[in-house]
Parts: structure tokens; C-alpha cells; sequence
């Protein structure tokens, strides 16, 4: 599970992003069914996760789960191809002015929300109108306030004109905007009900949540780009990865994302073979390490760096990971365009790490193996996520690798949502271990610009460069892919530079599907993009409406 910064759909500006990376070899399926048996209607997929939505409002929702199952709900004017191109969604089609600061949506007619009410461009507005709202907290508020004008030019044409050149603009009107007018209107969006029974316009209804168990969502008959095969998506939440791994095996789970040990191991065996797909393909997202840089020991840039060389992100990468993935070096995954491969790196190198400890005053005064400074003792605690192994088994590793240089670590392991609510947007913490799930455009401007670290925002680790934050804005502020590049390559090498993070690994995905499921068609996008075309044919099917 990932902190999401995805901004679901926010990626492509005005043109084709050159995307470059390899996928040969990774992705793939194993014994696929290519039955010739017709698509039916019915069934249940029962999807398997170890943390539970916090809110079903998209502009609200910060975390993975959330987006997730609102992601079925909602839709967006724009969302991706799967080519990773930016197609449309609920706009049937856009303009865009010479200038690249008017865009004028034209809308899709008859479409409907849940209730059978027709979305219309009064809808935008309203949804536009709420995310910039004072009173609306929200962590994706800034790209909506480029806008200098928005206007409903009739009921299937939008209009926004923006004061600059914004590079993400087009990308940002993805399914955080887009809220139903007639049942929100005047209202706290926050606090009613909506939040935990939402109504949309997506190839899923909501149906119910049981806290704690699952969300259940219902197909939606009149879903515009077609009825969904499937009846109903079932989102099982299990904590525990072992836990649905054996639900997987029972047949309580139909699909989940497999940790490295289960893809490798436990699922090579002849049973699986037989019985699912399993999927594996690069991600956009990263996990790593992150300081409270208001920490009195950790604000200091030497100890950080000490800390990086510290870590053997090799050691990491094959005992938790098995091999399935790579060292992260900094906010952008390999391969993608804006990705600079020559930053500082930290390879693994005790001796220094040492060195910088003691330059920044941290000693073994008293022959205990155990460094201190001032009658204290360095000491600090890892907090990360219940359920997720790779989190876990990461800081553990991290645990004994910075023993072994003299630093006592703790590691405290904490509900998702409480992580979250709690920890994360509170700052109480000193050290966090966490992942990013993030978009293809390079725009970070809400996790490293130092205005964005009041509570609910995305900079909790409180990160202050004033480079930074100039680099940040003038690759916002430029379409010329080149010029931005070089604005995107300058602030890896300052993050490099002050370690805010530990940028650890990129994982690979892994999800695994029961087989009688067809229609799976996996594609650099992954594979859920087309989940309303999943089915099952009729003699397969397992659950129905009744149950």
C-alpha cells in the first residue's frame, strides 16, 4: 500500500510525453485461459487488501485504498490510455488554446450519475468550486488555484483559463473534480454522509461498508462505456498478508497483490499454475525513508547522509524484495524521462557513515558500542505500516545495519488509517517508512515545496530549500519538455544532497487473478483499466446477486 500522489489520472500535459521504458519480459502473465467461451453476465471478484479506505470522496482521499475502490465509483473528464496517453473520459473531447491557458471541455451527453440524475457541466463547476474552497482540506488544492476563470459556457461545455503556463493543467481533470451538484450543494463534504455512501457516475455502485470487512460495490446497468460483466467488487480488507494469501488458496479471495515471496515461491506450484494469473510489471511508485527534519538529531544534513550510507539498498532489495525491483535513487522511478541516473549516490560504505557521525558530534563515549552526543543517546523509532511485510522486513534490515554503526532504532509497527491520521498528518514522528504512488508527470510541487506542510498536506516531513521550491515552479510553468527536464534533474541532485528522504527501492507489481476470470488484458497501464470487461463465463461463475 502507497501514499498516493497519484492525483488519479493527473499525468499528461498538452502533448505526447515521450515514456520510455522496457517491457520485455516484464509484463506478463502466466497460464492465461484464452477460453473462446462467450462473456456472460454475473459473478463477484473479491479483491483483497491490507488496509481500508478512509474516504470515498477522491479530493479528500490521500491513500492508496481510498482511490482504489472511489476509483470505480467516480470518473474524470480526462484518464489514461493504455499507452499511457491522456484520453477522454467523461469530456468527449477538449480545446486548447494557442497559449496552452484555455481549455475548453466538451462533455459526453446522457450521462448519469448512480441516482439516475444527468451530469452536466454544472457538475465541474461545483466540483471545481469545492476543492478551492477555504474551508476544504485537501492536499491537491494548489493545481486547481492556477485556474483565473472557470466558466459553465453551456450544460456540456467547461471552460478553464489559467493566469500562467501550467504544465499539468490538462492532467489535473482526472476523477478528483467531478462532484454531483444536486446532492452536495450547500453542504460539508466533509462531514456528511456522501463520504461513506457515494454516488458517482463509474462502472460500480455503492452498495455497503462494513467497517473493518469490506466495501461492497454493485454493477451499474447504465454505465456509459458499458454495463460491467461482473455483478459485483467486493474490496476484503485483511491486514495481514499471510492472512489472504490463505484466503487466496481457500477461494475467500479472488485476486490480491502478491508480496516477492509469494510470486516467487509460494505460488510456482502446479495448483496456482492451474488456478490463477499471475501479473508482474514495473510500478510508479517507490518506498523509502523519511526523517522529521524538525528532529533536534535528524535536521542535522550529516547524520542523514551518515544514515544513507548506512543502508545496503541491495541487501534490501534481495532479501525483501527477491530481486523483483530496483534501488530508488530519488522521487522518479528509472527509465521514465524525467529520471536523472547520475545523482549522488549512497552505496553502502559503514566506514563512512561513521566518519560523518562523528564529524557531527556522535560518539562512543563509553565503550558500549552505542553512539551519543551531549549525555544522549541516538536513539529513534521507525514507524511504519501494519500488514504490509515489505515495510516490516525493511526496517528491520534498516534496524541491524545502523546497530552496527551505533544507533539504537525502534520500530513500531500502526494501523494504516491511525498511521495516516495520526502520525502522518500530525508529524508525530521521527522516521517513517512509506511509499509514493505517483503520476508520470514530473510536477512534485505538494510534497517537496516548503508551503505545503500544514496538516493533511503532503510535505509532513517538513523539507525547506529554497532552490527547491524555485525549481519546482519553473517546471511547472514551462510545456517545453527539455527545459523542464532540466529543472526535474536539478532537484534530484538536491534531494540527493539533503537526504529529506532515503529513497530505497522501486517495486515491482505483482497481482495475481483466479483464472476463471477473462478479459484481462495487461498492458504498460497494468491491468484493472478495463475491469468493466472482465467476466466470467456463465458455466464458471461462482457467486450471484442472491448471495
Amino acid at each position: 500500500m502507497f501514499y498516493s500522489y497519484k492525483k488519479k489520472f493527473i499525468l499528461f500535459i498538452f502533448y505526447a510525453l515521450p515514456f520510455f521504458i522496457s517491457f520485455e519480459n516484464s509484463v506478463y502473465s502466466e497460464d492465461i485461459d484464452e477460453s473462446s467461451q462467450n462473456p456472460a453476465y454475473g459473478d463477484t471478484i473479491i479483491d483483497g487488501s491490507i488496509g481500508e479506505p478512509s474516504i470515498l470522496i477522491p479530493m479528500l482521499a490521500s491513500d492508496s485504498p481510498s482511490h482504489s475502490v472511489a476509483g470505480l465509483i467516480f470518473n474524470g473528464l480526462v484518464k489514461y490510455d493504455t499507452d499511457l496517453t491522456l484520453t477522454g473520459d467523461l469530456a468527449e473531447n477538449w480545446d486548447v488554446s494557442e497559449d496552452g491557458l484555455i481549455i475548453t471541455f466538451n462533455l459526453r451527453k446522457g450521462v448519469k450519475w448512480h441516482d439516475g440524475v444527468e451530469f452536466t457541466a454544472e457538475d465541474v463547476m461545483f466540483g471545481y468550486e469545492t476543492i478551492v474552497n477555504e474551508n476544504t482540506l485537501t492536499a491537491y488544492k494548489e493545481d486547481y488555484l492556477q485556474v483565473k476563470k472557470a466558466e459553465v459556457l453551456d450544460k456540456y461545455t467547461f471552460r478553464v483559463t489559467y493566469e500562467k503556463p501550467f504544465a499539468p493543467a490538462l492532467s489535473t481533470w482526472g476523477s478528483l473534480v467531478v462532484l454531483p451538484k444536486h446532492l452536495l450543494e450547500g453542504k460539508d463534504i466533509s462531514k456528511g454522509d456522501f463520504a461513506r455512501n457515494p454516488v458517482g457516475m463509474g462502472p460500480f455502485k455503492f452498495s455497503k461498508w462494513v467497517a473493518g470487512q469490506k466495501v461492497v460495490l454493485t454493477s451499474n446497468h447504465d454505465y456509459f462505456q458499458g454495463r460491467p460483466y461482473l455483478d459485483r467488487y467486493i474490496y476484503r480488507i485483511i491486514p495481514d498478508s499471510a492472512t489472504m494469501f490463505m484466503e487466496l488458496k481457500a477461494g475467500g479471495v479472488d485476486q490480491m497483490g502478491l508480496s516477492a515471496l509469494q510470486y516467487k515461491k509460494q505460488t510456482s506450484t502446479s495448483y496456482f499454475k492451474e488456478n490463477f494469473q499471475k501479473f508482474k510489471y514495473p510500478t510508479f511508485n517507490y518506498t523509502y525513508m523519511g526523517f522529521n527534519l524538525k528532529h533536534p538529531w535528524l535536521k542535522d544534513k550529516r547524520v542523514r547522509q551518515a544514515i544513507g550510507y548506512a543502508i545496503d539498498k541491495k541487501e534490501i532489495i534481495k532479501g525483501v524484495l527477491f530481486g523483483l525491483g530496483n534501488p530508488a535513487t530519488g522521487p522518479y522511478v528509472p527509465n521514465t524521462w524525467p529520471y536523472n541516473p547520475n545523482v549522488k549516490k549512497y552505496n553502502y560504505n559503514p566506514e563512512k557513515a561513521k566518519k560523518l557521525l562523528e564529524a557531527a558530534g556522535w560518539k562512543d563515549t563509553n565503550g558500549d558500542g552505542l553512539l551519543d552526543k551531549d549525555g544522549k543517546l541516538f536513539e529513534f523509532t521507525i514507524l511504519t505500516n501494519m500488514g504490509n511485510s515489505y515495510r516490516i522486513k525493511t526496517a528491520s534490515i534498516i534496524q541491524w545495519r545502523l546497530k552496527k554503526i551505533g544507533i539504537k532504532v525502534n520500530i513500531r509497527i500502526v494501523e494504516w488509517s491511525s498511521f495516516i491520521n495520526e502520525f502522518i498528518d500530525k508529524k508525530r514522528f521521527e522516521v517513517v517508512i512509506l511509499g509514493w504512488s505517483i503520476g508520470l508527470d514530473p510536477d512534485q510541487y505538494d510534497i517537496w515545496h516548503s508551503s505545503k506542510i500544514k496538516e493533511k498536506e503532503f510535505n509532513f516531513v517538513t523539507y525547506k530549500n529554497e532552490e527547491v521550491d524555485e525549481l519546482l515552479e519553473k517546471g511547472r510553468r514551462t510545456f517545453e519538455i527539455e527545459e523542464r527536464k532540466k529543472y526535474y534533474f536539478r532537484l534530484q541532485e538536491l534531494l540527493a544532497e539533503d537526504v529529506p528522504y532515503i529513497f530505497l527501492y522501486v517495486p515491482d507489481s505483482l497481482p495475481i487473478v483466479h483464472s476463471r476470470f477473462k478479459g484481462i488484458k495487461p498492458e504498460p497501464i497494468g491491468i484493472g483499466y478495463n475491469i468493466h470487461k472482465w467476466y466470467v463465463p456463465a458455466g464458471l461463475q461462482r457467486h450471484n446477486l442472491t448471495e
